[in-house]
């Protein structure tokens, strides 16, 4: 090995870990090899081969056949192209090998997104403008107490679920102070509202729905049970199990929040984590960092929840430093930044702004024990 050599192999690594947050600090060798494939274009440690088994053995992937692991072999190496194309277009995030390298782009959207059509339900209305002189330079609901920890969706496309709950947990918390981890399975088997002017506009568990219709469901039925009280499945075959006597926070109102990033986090401070709609395309791939694609769609297909935010989100060097939104998705702690999930704020980069929700929540009840 030449010095020249040498000089760009250890530049290389410089470059990939840095774009490992504080939290990632005792990540193992192989996370570091994976998340370096993206920025290494002669692929100088591993070959595809070693990369796929190192993907396998971190994710537990197995395959019933050898013809199957073939074709997902070629999956994973479409993948690897991929997240090093999503590189250059967003060079202030890292992308590389997620637990979806195995999926193509049209079984990932099937299996882990799942927003529906986006129509507001009839009770829908407009939030009240809010001053926003005095909002703080960053702001978490992680650090009040407001966010439960990181859910996984599994291979069901209720995302629109987890937005919902994780909007109401929080409402629940400004409420009583008292945070519950309310049931996602209850919304994918029971509530199935639609617009009765457009009937593909149904909630309809794993094959997807929209948050606003999930808050008019249980606007209606009064509430949620706990999570303990009706686990997740991940499933859309059971029937409707909800027990009224063991509601755990209850609806009394929910309302759209303007595409004004300053009314967004005006709303998201004073009334708690936001129900939000988002592009999903570049979330395949992404490891961490602050995603802010050059060109993203609006597109809007997955349902996330905004906790938080931030002004000075770490870029590599001579980049700008991007001030960022904060979200908590569903797809485990092992995805992202331990769950979560940093998307540049102000040019409503891939929808984000597009369809933000705000939901109150009504008197307390106490479950039956």
């Amino acid at each position: 090995m030449n010095r020249r050599f040498s000089l760009l192999l250890a530049f290389s690594l410089l470059i990939a870990t840095s774009f490992v947050s504080a939290d990632d600090s005792n990540v193992d060798d192989n996370d570091l090899v994976i998340r370096q494939v993206v920025n290494d274009d002669a692929d100088h440690l591993l070959n595809a081969e070693g990369h796929f088994s190192i993907f396998k053995r971190k994710f537990g992937k197995s395959y019933a056949t050898h013809e199957e692991h073939d074709y997902r072999f070629a999956v994973f190496k479409a993948n690897l192209r991929r997240a090093r194309h999503h590189q250059k277009l967003d060079p202030s995030a890292s992308h590389g090998v997620t637990q979806f390298s195995d999926l193509t782009p049209a079984e990932f959207r099937r299996k882990h997104l799942g927003l529906n059509r986006l129509r507001l339900p009839v009770d829908a209305k407009e939030a009240p403008i809010l001053p926003t002189n005095d909002l703080p330079t960053d702001f978490d609901w992680r650090d009040h107490g407001a966010v439960s920890a990181v859910k996984n969706q599994g291979s069901c496309g209720s995302c629109w679920s987890f937005s919902a709950t994780g909007a109401l947990e929080g409402a629940h918390f400004l409420a009583t102070g008292k945070l519950v981890s309310l049931s996602e399975q209850q919304l994918v088997d029971c509530d199935h509202e639609c617009d009765p002017e457009d009937a593909r506009s149904c909630d309809s568990g794993c094959r997807g729905g929209l948050m606003n219709s999930a808050f008019e469901y249980t606007l209606k039925s009064g509430g949620l049970m706990r999570e303990e009280d009706y686990p997740y499945t991940g499933t859309d075959r059971g029937t409707c199990k909800f027990d009224e006597t063991k509601i755990a926070a209850s609806v009394s109102n929910f309302s759209v929040v303007s595409l004004d990033e300053d009314q967004i986090a005006a709303n998201l401070v004073k009334n708690g984590p936001l129900a939000v709609a988002i592009n999903a395309v570049f979330m395949q791939t992404y490891v961490g960092g602050v995603s802010c694609p050059y060109i993203c769609s609006k597109r809007l297909d997955h349902g996330v929840l905004l906790v938080g935010y931030g002004e000075a989100g770490y870029a590599p060097i001579r980049m700008k430093e991007k001030p960022y939104w904060i979200i908590k998705n569903s797809w485990g702690e092992h995805w992202g930044e331990n769950g979560f999930y940093k998307i540049c704020r102000g040019r409503n980069i891939c929808g984000v702004d597009s369809m933000v929700s705000t939901v109150a929540a009504a008197h307390v009840h106490t479950p039956s024990q």
